[in-house]
């Protein structure tokens, strides 16, 4: 919902946020998850802002709410509506006003340690109790600055100042949050200096309603803390999509040619551009993928991508489509060719009509309103597309993934026959039970596979814990690598044993990547392998139908065998493999090990 997106009119959203949150139940595909707010203040409008923006990333939110102020008590002595609601992430809301031991000038150094110890300590023994009971992700407030200082300017750098205490109160969260994967900050400190400080701590709403900021900043701090959970839960854009006159330069270089763009430092507008190049250069780095939509003659965009003065050359973009096609069917190209959903891309055009028409055309493509050039940093920035909370190794590597895919399709079609083709890629497959070190990238997985997703399931790295240090399930990550590279984990099973000789298959994804490889052969049969070993007889896979999932809505049947034994109105079905009486081994073009 384009009303949700930065820069959003707070008037608008607040006047309609019952209209459009009945409009966004309608959504398809919604993930639901508990989310309980835990508030050192006033609460309930940040939880409605808050689940509004949860819906607009898909995301269907059930609350609990801690009565005014009783974050502490909740958390450690707990009560039985919270045990009963089991949270799936907790939101500690708190802020400055919730500090309780502030130094005075009257404090001595060691007087101010303790007092900032004891805050910390305060904050860290909620943390470990909840993450004990509950085992699920916590977002934590960090503090906003005081709204005024005594010392002056001297507040933030003497130990005695509000903002040097809070400052280092921050640092500690900051450290805990560095050694706890599960724990995320929510940088309130850096939405309130946006926003302006001192119409943050408008005196008013707290005195009134007990409200620790204005309520018209409210969609800006719950918009805040919807981008880390719908990041946690794989609701993040992969991709950018660039249009390149007057998006990527300035001016057009069909018209005016290559020397007369506005880009490099010789004119202001020039490094402008520039400095936007440079922007998105650091996020290729991050493992976003760039990909070009330009209305221009290819021989020109290619000549403008290598202007002299120019970040972005035409290497760090995977895919250039430089035509006069209509930009949106561009798109769903580029979407087909990177076996990616349309709804993974962000599309940068400085063209509004443009924008438009891709934005009607395409469900799900974010198409950011960017205005003047001085300002595509900041809209861009601002929706969080990207937001970062688990980071692995393989998003370091991505967009030389996509070349090797490149090259494999390239060398595909030298081939007549596909097992021969195969077979030359002399792929490896290492298959074991789930192990520690990949456990971030296995939570990654789950929550960015859409497509060959047969359940949707989502699982955040403290479920994926959950789930590896419980002797009740099967787990098996699969990496695979051939003459092109190491495509890294690509592909997870999770199988619930019940029964003692049945088990049911809760997670089966693999990367798109990987698709048509025979990896899916190779993890069943190593499936099979585990599954003989604990007794089990028979498995039961499970398909759900999403908008998405559609490529796999006949695996278990066509591709592994399975027998179907069940469908509904809505298509879930359910099918059972028995293999008490033997299993023979599909993959024969891929080297397994463990």
């Amino acid at each position: 919902m384009k009303e949700l997106e930065y820069p959003f009119d707070v008037n608008y959203i607040m006047k309609n946020k019952k209209k459009m949150k009945k409009e966004l139940l309608l959504k398809p595909g919604l993930i639901e998850k508990n989310i309980a707010i835990l508030g050192g203040s006033t609460t309930s409008e940040i939880k409605n802002m808050l689940e509004l923006f949860l819906l607009n990333y898909g995301i269907k939110s059930n609350f609990y709410e801690s009565e005014y102020n009783k974050f502490y008590e909740d958390a450690m002595f707990g009560n039985e509506e919270l045990d009963n609601f089991k949270p799936d992430i907790i939101y500690i809301h708190t802020t400055n006003r919730n500090i309780i031991e502030y130094p005075n000038m009257y404090d001595d150094e060691k007087i101010i340690e303790d007092k900032l110890n004891y805050e910390y300590n305060k904050f860290s023994k909620i943390w470990e109790k909840l993450f004990e009971k509950f085992n699920a992700t916590i977002i934590q407030n960090n503090f906003e600055y005081p709204y005024y200082r005594l010392l002056g300017n001297k507040d933030a750098s003497d130990i005695h100042g509000r903002t040097n205490f809070i400052t280092r109160l921050n640092q500690k969260f900051y450290e805990y949050a560095q050694n706890h994967k599960n724990f995320f900050i929510n940088d309130i400190n850096y939405v309130s200096s946006c926003y302006g400080l001192d119409k943050w701590a408008n005196q008013f709403y707290w005195h009134m309603y007990k409200y620790a900021m204005e309520v018209p900043a409210i969609p800006y701090l719950s918009f805040n803390i919807a981008n880390i959970i719908k990041s946690i839960y794989g609701k993040n854009k992969k991709a950018f999509v660039l249009d390149l006159d007057n998006t990527l330069w300035g001016g057009i270089v069909g018209d005016d040619g290559v020397e007369n763009l506005a880009i490099g430092p010789e004119v202001p507008s020039g490094q402008v551009y520039t400095e936007f190049q440079n922007y998105l250069k650091e996020y290729k780095d991050l493992g976003i993928i760039l990909n070009v939509n330009s209305k221009n003659e290819y021989e020109n965009a290619i000549a403008g991508l290598n202007h002299p003065a120019g970040t972005l050359k035409p290497d760090d973009f995977i895919i250039i489509k430089a035509n006069w096609n209509p930009k949106n069917l561009n798109i769903k190209d580029i979407a087909e060719e990177l076996n990616l959903g349309a709804d993974s891309f962000v599309f940068v055009d400085d063209n509004p009509a443009e924008r438009k028409i891709c934005r009607e055309y395409i469900d799900g493509l974010s198409t950011p309103e960017i205005d003047v050039p001085e300002n595509y940093i900041k809209i861009i920035d601002k929706n969080a597309y990207f937001e970062m909370t688990n980071f692995s190794n393989e998003d370091l590597k991505k967009n030389e993934l996509y070349k090797d895919n490149a090259k494999r399709s390239q060398m595909m079609a030298t081939f007549d026959n596909y097992d021969d083709y195969l077979k030359s890629l002399n792929m490896k497959a290492e298959i074991s039970t789930f192990k520690p070190i990949y456990l971030e990238r296995i939570s990654q997985l789950s929550n960015k596979s859409n497509q060959f997703n047969l359940t949707t399931k989502r699982y955040s790295l403290a479920d994926i814990e959950a789930v590896n240090n419980d002797e009740n399930y099967i787990k098996l990550y699969g990496k695979l690598e051939d003459i092109f590279g190491d495509n890294g984990v690509i592909t997870v099973v999770i199988g619930n044993i019940k029964n003692n000789d049945e088990l049911h298959i809760d997670l089966w994804i693999m990367s798109c990547r990987v698709l048509k490889r025979n990896m899916e052969f190779a993890m069943m049969d190593k499936l099979v392998e585990k599954a003989k070993e604990k007794g089990i007889k028979t498995i039961y896979g499970y398909y759900y139908p999403t908008l998405k999932n559609k490529m796999v809505k006949d695996f278990y049947s066509t591709t592994q065998g399975f027998e179907e034994i069940s469908c509904d109105s809505e298509g879930n079905k359910i099918y059972k493999l028995d293999i008490s009486n033997g299993y023979t081994n599909k993959n024969n073009v891929i080297e397994v090990y463990e």
